[in-house]
């Protein structure tokens, strides 16, 4: 027996009066109203409903479980409503992971943005750079820098993320330019290390076909992306940079792209989440959003032509 159903149909029968419009108020036919309320009468024991043929009245255990289940069945209609709305309305609690690194430079204008054009939705947003599994975390969305995360969540690609080794023009000025991965160590040069492991991030280079790592000693290292950067930018030390942290400073020429034909792909920046099909209409569209926003977004990464151009002439180590 559909318990709910039966409540339900018994409910509509006793306030209006008749099985005939409780069926027609549910959508099911008078034979199915009629057999539901016998079933519940059945399995609580008890007669719920005087019946004859021009009149339907509650039995005194009618009346009391009438007057019990209404107000519990008014509120789970309520919620019903509430979450089928959710499926309707751009508005709610929309739970945001993200690593730290991708915080500011990448994603907070388009949160900003995002909220400007939807303010009845509220971004509760974590940046965390262990891997957030969604369901565990009870996160609606998800960004991730490298490989696509796996466990069953849907990954959209959005950037690439070259490192770019840099240094301020001033920087070189001073001190000159590498122009071997050798010469590296004749130089000043910043650091990341990570978060969730504590260790200083190797440096990653191309040669040939393959990719190096290279333990590069740090006189700066910070465990934030951004502040390494600030490093770089005032001249502290040369950086290996991801494109999203320094793309714009090498276009307006604060930062000088170096061994250019050693840059390394790190992977990809992914936007995942669960299935779309469960999802209220807040998550959809910030989804939509982001993606429309960020996927192979220029302002983000270089091409080729862009690091030969961005090159200036390089005075060798002193």
């Amino acid at each position: 027996m559909n318990e709910i159903r039966a409540i339900t149909t018994f409910v509509r029968a006793a306030a209006l009066g008749s099985l005939r419009r409780a069926a027609v108020d549910q959508g099911i036919s008078p034979q199915a109203a009629s057999h539901a309320v016998m079933q519940l009468e059945k399995e609580l024991g008890v007669r719920l409903f005087h019946r004859t043929t021009r009149k339907l009245s509650l039995t005194e255990e009618g009346q009391r479980l009438f007057e019990s289940v209404k107000p519990a069945l008014g509120m789970l209609s309520s919620a019903l409503d509430e979450a089928r709305r959710s499926k309707e309305d751009v508005g709610g609690l929309l739970r945001i992971s993200a690593p730290r690194s991708l915080g500011m430079p990448l994603l907070w204008p388009s949160f900003e943005a995002f909220q400007q054009l939807h303010p009845n939705i509220q971004l509760d947003v974590q940046l965390d750079d262990h891997f957030t599994d969604l369901v565990t975390e009870r996160a609606d969305v998800g960004f991730r820098a490298g490989p696509p995360p796996s466990g069953g969540s849907i990954a959209r690609r959005l950037l690439p993320i070259q490192l770019i080794v840099c240094a301020s023009p001033q920087y070189i000025e001073r001190n000159g330019a590498p122009r071997t991965l050798d010469e590296l160590t004749q130089h000043r040069c910043t650091g990341y290390r990570r978060v969730n492991t504590g260790k200083l991030a190797q440096w990653q280079f191309r040669l040939g076909d393959e990719v190096v790592y290279r333990d590069i000693p740090a006189v700066v290292c910070a465990n934030d992306t951004e502040m390494e950067t600030q490093a770089v930018l005032a001249g502290l030390g040369i950086g290996q940079l991801a494109t999203f942290n320094c793309t714009a400073h090498i276009r307006a020429g604060r930062l000088v792209p170096l061994l250019t034909q050693h840059i390394a792909d790190y992977g990809t920046i992914h936007i995942y989440y669960g299935h779309r099909t469960e999802q209220p209409l807040r998550v959809k569209t910030f989804i939509d959003f982001m993606i429309g926003r960020l996927a192979n977004n220029r302002e983000f990464f270089l091409d080729a032509a862009e690091l030969r151009a961005a090159r200036m002439p390089q005075r060798t180590a002193r």
